[in-house]
């Protein structure tokens, strides 16, 4: 006698799967991720940047317009030893540097003419990335935040193209700088020092001839190699070698990897 079929239990029975539209229906949306807070000052910068404020408002008075915060203060990336760059903006001639002491902290102080950088920032390419991310410490009449606007507006519109012959004349600067420093290669500390300035001006000639604006100078050799491998490796072997001649070799496979694309001035004789 074959034993009775019980009925299937609740259990073993498969679920049927979802349609789609109930699927949809427990979509939720996903919130926007906030951007991460800026990481609050080191202690005690905040009475360092007053007491340089009251210093600079005391020397300049009513002819100062703006003073924004600048470097790694303005981007938050304070370090045991970072200096405080502040930039005075003022109605009248500010050209003029000067360096004071507050506290623990070293404050350089440039003094420039408010209506000279604003028109400057068509034209110089550092200023644009520098004041875009500025800390307005005090203002007349919002000339700061004006400033900081306009940078922000010049900065998304990218850097000024570079023509051929500008090209040219940069790739000549940069190997004629080169040749002096072989020249003078039997005064090892005279061409050290003229190829510490051959590598400042390359890494100029970098971003400007890629159509990139310049980075922080703490992040600018990152920067580079994240963008040109090659270039990057050329440079970090600059800088470790010590005998002139070595890098004076290295330092020509570094301008021949820039300019291999650009021609040589145009010969008359």
């Amino acid at each position: 006698m074959m034993d009775p079929v019980l009925p299937e239990s609740p259990s073993d029975v498969a679920p049927s799967r979802p349609s789609r539209e109930e699927l949809q229906a427990e979509l939720l949306d996903v919130p926007d991720v906030a951007e991460a807070p800026a990481p609050p000052d080191p202690p005690g910068v905040e009475q360092v940047l007053e007491a340089a404020l009251r210093y600079v408002r005391g020397r300049r008075g009513a002819d100062l317009l703006a003073v924004v915060l600048v470097g790694s203060g303005a981007r938050r990336a304070w370090t045991a030893h970072s200096d405080v760059d502040l930039i005075a903006l003022v109605k009248g001639k500010g050209e003029g540097d000067e360096i004071v002491r507050v506290s623990n902290r070293q404050v350089e102080i440039r003094y420039r003419e408010y209506k000279g950088v604003e028109q400057d920032l068509a034209v110089v390419p550092r200023l644009p990335p520098l004041l875009r991310k500025a800390r307005v410490l005090f203002e007349l009449e919002g000339a700061g935040s004006k400033l900081t606007d306009k940078a922000n507006q010049r900065f998304r519109t990218g850097p000024p193209p570079v023509g051929m012959h500008e090209k040219i004349r940069l790739k000549a600067e940069c190997f004629h700088r080169l040749g002096k420093a072989e020249d003078l290669s039997h005064q090892p500390a005279t061409a050290q020092y003229l190829l510490g300035l051959f590598l400042e001006d390359l890494l100029d000639d970098f971003f400007r001839l890629r159509g990139l604006w310049p980075t922080a100078p703490a992040d600018t050799l990152r920067f580079i190699a994240s963008r040109d491998a090659a270039f990057g490796e050329l440079i970090e072997r600059f800088l470790t070698a010590q005998p002139v001649a070595e890098r004076i070799s290295i330092g020509r496979n570094l301008a021949l990897h820039l300019f291999h694309d650009v021609p040589h001035p145009q010969r008359v004789d």
